[in-house]
């Protein structure tokens, strides 16, 4: 996110605007955490993780006046427009705050990249290419060790995460919540590997679907008679959202910051932007809100063309 607060800023500084930054997430209007930023503020932003402006999570923009009564304290400090960067609950609010008439837009800031409307969100690569290095110090130990690895990783809703880093690590197993995982044929895809001479194998598993600790867990149950390699777990956690961003986050989140301040300035509102293609796009908030956004076909297509036991598709 701090790469899109750069170019926020950045981008309204030389259109001749004033930017400011709202400290804490939406409770930093509520709380009058407004910050004047400028080219020194946002110096090397570019480099460092996470949001220098911090963010938390606000119950009263959950509430019925919540959202007027921070358009009114925007107003009175006077505040001509907001950008909201965030997952599907910042983005509520924001389209909460456009129906009361007041300039809002959106940019896409969730590492599940469940988000309906672009392709990819911001802070997506830079999580999976710390992921896949964790995973692959995991797997020298694996293949040291002759061990088969059950690896957590994030994604309530969402399988993007496991998916993508199944693939990318060389992986034999994604449990992900798109599709039912069936224990028989993850334990026949490991013992097939085993006969093949293969010392070693990765399970990654989203946390949406069960906790690591209750698929190894069905796993023993389920395997106790058959499959005969020692099964750890490793859990990443919060450390997936850590690390320096990449450059292609870095690149996306200029362009996503850069283009919202110009929509801005030319009227837009009620809307997120969006890579769609390789473009940036707007589209409104209640035609990506509530939406539900499916795995690219063409990468459940190579799993399993790759060999990769990804289960069987749920029905919606």
């Amino acid at each position: 996110m701090n790469p899109a607060v750069r170019a926020i800023t950045r981008t309204g500084l030389s259109n001749g605007l004033e930017v400011y930054g709202i400290e804490n997430g939406y409770q930093g209007i509520f709380d009058n955490q407004l910050i004047p930023l400028g080219a020194l503020e946002v110096s090397g932003k570019i480099r460092d993780s996470g949001t220098f402006l911090s963010t938390s999570r606000c119950a009263r923009m959950r509430e019925e006046k919540g959202p007027a009564d921070a358009v009114a304290i925007l107003r009175q400090n006077k505040i001509d427009g907001l950008i909201v960067i965030g997952g599907d609950g910042s983005l509520t609010g924001a389209s909460k705050i456009d129906q009361l008439g007041y300039p809002v837009l959106g940019l896409p800031g969730t590492i599940d990249n469940d988000l309906y409307g672009t392709d990819i969100a911001i802070g997506v690569d830079s999580a999976l290419n710390t992921i896949i290095h964790l995973i692959d110090m995991v797997k020298a130990t694996a293949a040291s060790h002759r061990r088969c690895f059950v690896i957590e990783v994030m994604g309530r809703s969402s399988g993007y995460l496991a998916l993508m880093s199944t693939v990318t690590t060389g992986s034999q197993v994604a449990v992900i919540p798109e599709y039912r995982y069936n224990m028989e044929n993850v334990l026949a895809n490991l013992n097939r590997r085993m006969e093949r001479k293969h010392n070693n194998s990765v399970i990654i598993v989203a946390e949406g679907v069960c906790s690591g600790h209750d698929f190894m867990k069905h796993m023993a149950e389920a395997g106790r008679d058959r499959f005969h390699q020692e099964v750890r777990l490793t859990v990443l956690g919060h450390v997936q959202r850590g690390g320096v961003p990449t450059h292609y986050d870095r690149l996306l989140a200029t362009r996503m910051g850069e283009f919202a301040v110009l929509a801005l300035m030319h009227g837009e509102t009620g809307s997120m932007v969006g890579l769609v293609q390789g473009k940036m796009q707007l589209r409104d908030f209640d035609q990506i809100l509530g939406k539900k956004k499916s795995l690219p076909s063409d990468a459940t297509r190579l799993a399993r063309n790759l060999g990769i036991e990804i289960g069987d598709a749920v029905e919606t």
